[in-house]
């Protein structure tokens, strides 16, 4: 009887032993969240707005190269009885840093069309750093009688485009899809040679 009864004593206090570790374990996170914003050791453990000159924004994308800006012009071309324009002439963006513009379309023909667009750059070289993460030419488009659309264009100018460069013309021709395809913009100009003569003679 006093076996049993040493037995459920030692029982009780490893219970309680059992509890006060849970109890401690289950604190532990506050007291310790308590204990760095009382002596600053841990400077994570502060919300943005207790750390003297922090602001609750993000940080800014060290990609961007804000020591220089370059011009975008935008320019469209019809190739057909379609209205196509950018909703603006130009943007100043920095190399590294995305930027969104929109160009806008519409079919004034009294009938359904499937269109797409070509894109050019100039001066050429800038092709290679102009990088189009979303863009309208990437598909063909159907619309219906005087139907309008807005399409974006997002992209990015690549910092390691020449210092040289400090205006792009983004060009784009919309052209109707199954009839004759145009020319680049710019490839208008180039000479016709007389009939009989190969050009460039």
């Amino acid at each position: 009887m006093r076996l049993k009864r040493e037995n459920f004593q030692m029982l009780g206090k490893l219970s309680v032993i059992v509890l006060g570790m849970f109890l401690f374990g289950y604190a532990l996170v506050p007291i310790y969240k308590a204990i760095c914003e009382m002596t600053g050791i841990n400077i994570l453990a502060l919300g943005d707005r207790q750390i003297p000159g922090a602001t609750p924004t993000l940080p800014a994308n060290t990609q961007v190269d804000r020591s220089r800006t370059i011009t975008v012009e935008f320019d469209a071309n019809a190739r057909g009885p379609w209205h196509f324009k950018p909703a603006q002439a130009s943007v100043q963006v920095h190399p590294g840093e995305l930027t969104t513009v929109m160009y806008e379309f519409q079919n004034i023909q009294n009938r359904t069309m499937s269109a797409q667009a070509i894109p050019s750059y100039a001066p050429s070289q800038a092709g290679a750093h102009f990088s189009k993460l979303e863009c309208f030419c990437f598909s063909q488009y159907t619309l219906a009688p005087g139907e309008k659309k807005q399409w974006p264009v997002a992209f990015v100018i690549d910092p390691r485009l020449s210092k040289d460069v400090s205006t792009i013309t983004l060009s784009y021709t919309f052209f109707e899809v199954g009839g004759k395809t145009p020319p680049a913009p710019g490839a208008e100009s180039a000479a016709v040679a007389p009939a009989g003569k190969p050009a460039g003679v």
